[in-house]
Parts: C-alpha cells; sequence; structure tokens
C-alpha cells in the first residue's frame, strides 16, 4: 500500500495505459476512492472516451467533475483519501480555451500538489516528443504543458513513463 500522503506522477503519450495503470495504482489503497476528472464532453466520440473510463472503474469509486478548478476539488477532499486526476492536460486546454492565466492556474495547482493529504495519483500526457506543431495554438499547447509537467514532476515523489502499457520510473 503506498504512503499515505505522496504524489505518484503518471505521464506518457496517447493510449500508453497511463489511466489504467493509474487506477490500479490508487486501488491498492482502501476505498472509497476520489476520481477527479478534468474532461468534457464536447462531442460524441470524447463522450465515448468518458464512458469508457467510467466502465473500467467499479464500486468505490466517487467521479468529481473539475475541468478548472483542480484545486479547489483536491483541498475539498478529506485527508488520507486517495484520489486520482486524469489529466492535467485536459485540465490545461480547458484553462487555455477560456483565455485563464496559466501561470496563476499552475501557482494554485502546485501549491496544494506539493501537499499530498493521502496517496494522490496525476496523470499527464507527454506531448513533447512528436513533431513540431504546424500552427501557432498547437506549439503554445505543446510548451505549455511541457512547462506544467515539469512543474509537477519537480514535486512529486515518484514519476512512472508508461510506454505501451509499461511503467517505467523516472523519478
Amino acid at each position: 500500500m503506498p504512503d499515505r500522503s505522496t504524489l505518484t506522477f503518471i505521464i506518457g503519450g496517447a493510449r500508453s495505459g497511463k489511466s489504467a495503470h493509474a487506477e490500479t495504482l490508487a486501488t491498492t489503497s482502501p476505498p472509497p476512492w476520489a476520481y477527479i476528472a478534468t474532461a468534457e464532453a464536447y462531442d460524441d466520440e470524447m463522450r465515448e472516451r468518458i464512458a469508457l473510463h467510467r466502465s473500467r472503474r467499479g464500486e468505490g469509486w466517487t467521479t468529481i467533475d473539475a475541468p478548472l478548478d483542480l484545486a479547489g476539488a483536491l483541498e475539498a477532499l478529506p485527508d488520507n483519501q486517495p484520489v486520482l486526476v486524469d489529466c492535467l492536460t485536459l485540465w490545461l486546454t480547458n484553462h487555455m480555451l477560456a483565455e485563464n492565466d496559466l501561470d496563476l492556474e499552475y501557482r494554485r495547482l502546485a501549491d496544494v500538489l506539493s501537499r499530498p493529504r493521502g496517496p494522490w495519483f496525476v496523470v499527464s500526457n507527454e506531448v513533447g516528443q512528436g513533431i513540431v506543431p504546424d500552427n501557432a495554438l498547437a506549439r503554445r499547447f505543446r510548451d505549455a504543458a511541457g512547462r506544467l509537467n515539469q512543474q509537477v514532476a519537480a514535486i512529486a515523489d515518484t514519476v512512472l513513463l508508461m510506454v505501451a502499457g509499461l511503467p517505467l520510473k523516472v523519478k
């Protein structure tokens, strides 16, 4: 069972097994488990993805939707509750679309994540290993995601890189 107050950061490419592995890690602690979802269902494909994620989770999970106020959702959790945040890149997308101050939101989130009050598992996408995007918005997103991921990795107790469904311990 994980230490009662640790931050584990799980990062990897699309369909690398990040979420499923994070769910497995979270359930090594006793329930109830909190699943903080940052996705918003803007289209049928996203609704299907959300439904797939929900179908994998059984009894003992509580879903909390936090597309923007992730720091507030984490602060509202009771002490010692295992939590899975899925995922930071969707949270970032939501803030970029809302034209919010990213530096302010990073600081708010980093402040809360630096003080986990239970076994916390945070999922994010590694988007910087592909080609340079061909448009300014995509490059801005890639750069913002890279900065966010670096900040979270720096404060995490453990960092796992998912590759083809396999976790590689980075930190």
